[in-house]
């Protein structure tokens, strides 16, 4: 399957059950409403998706079961933040022996390599897999650039790189991009709280967060933008921002799976080191998602936009 790189694609937490296995009941719910929802896409084994306490069998079971839940109507993508080369490489065959249909490539883990060593990290992987690659950006989080000049090398020299997932919280990079690569490379928001305003300045997605709660919600805005109904768009928006604020926090895992517990499409398990908010900063996050719940707006019917 082709991906267009457009649209939503949702950045899918994994579901546990209380004894640390694979929740697979309540994760097809969840794929299930992004897929009536709307979205383009779904990418597993991200930051949300709780990658680095996945088991290689683990990512084999939630990509094959994702294939089976979504039935070709959309591309499964799945992350990879190895640390180490061959164990990315590893990953990417691995990936496509299973069915995935691209990769979300963050740089290395665990060392700021420097840009040639990134450059030439990318470049291997993208070598070893006919996969379509995402890169994903984030130096804010993760340490290390990628750089116009690395972009440059790097879509040269691999035509199977063909979107970012643009998270330097810098708005006119997307600009830049565009001015440098025109639809050479496509270009989704990866920061919830920056995701409008990118999407107005040209971004070509939203690779979201809260969308794993509120899936309607995220496509809706989504539509409404690239339909140029930017007045209606702003007013969920607008509504959104402090939900889309608990995607910003070292916690966003645990954030984000209370909300799923109040839309009714998750559970609040997480796996250790990870623990379930408690105390003082659970009510300071029940509040805000029971604020936002007491004044969820309607919708206006956004799919035929």
């Amino acid at each position: 399957m082709a991906i267009k790189w457009e649209g939503v694609m949702p950045a899918v937490t994994t579901k546990f059950t209380k004894d640390d296995e694979l929740d697979l009941v309540t994760f097809e719910k969840n794929i299930n409403a992004q897929l009536e929802a709307g979205v383009n896409g779904i990418i597993l084994g991200g930051t949300l998706g709780e990658a680095s306490t996945l088991t290689p069998a683990e990512k084999e079971t939630l990509v094959k079961k994702t294939l089976e839940i979504t039935a070709g109507q959309v591309p499964v993508i799945i992350n990879i933040a190895e640390q180490s080369t061959t164990e990315a490489i590893q990953v990417a065959k691995n990936a496509e022996a299973w069915g995935a249909q691209g990769l979300m490539l963050l740089p290395p883990m665990r060392y700021k390599a420097t840009d040639h060593e990134t450059v030439v990290y990318f470049k291997e992987i993208a070598k070893s897999t006919s996969l379509p690659i995402m890169i994903y950006n984030n130096p804010v989080d993760y340490k290390i650039e990628v750089t116009i000049e690395m972009f440059e090398e790097l879509l040269a020299d691999c035509p199977t790189i063909e979107a970012v997932k643009e998270s330097t919280r810098d708005i006119s990079n997307v600009t830049r991009l565009k001015n440098k690569f025109g639809d050479r490379i496509k270009i989704l928001c990866g920061v919830d709280t920056l995701a409008l305003e990118s999407m107005v300045a040209g971004a070509d997605g939203w690779v979201a967060g809260l969308v794993a709660a509120y899936p309607a919600e995220t496509v809706a805005i989504y539509k409404l933008v690239k339909a140029g109904d930017i007045e209606e768009a702003l007013r969920i928006y607008r509504w959104f921002m402090p939900l889309l604020e608990l995607d910003i926090s070292p916690q966003l895992v645990q954030n984000i799976k209370l909300a799923e517990v109040a839309t009714g499409l998750g559970t609040e398990y997480v796996r250790a080191p990870r623990l379930v908010l408690q105390g003082a900063e659970r009510e300071r996050v029940q509040g805000i998602i029971d604020a936002a719940m007491a004044v969820r707006p309607e919708l206006v019917e956004y799919k035929s936009l």
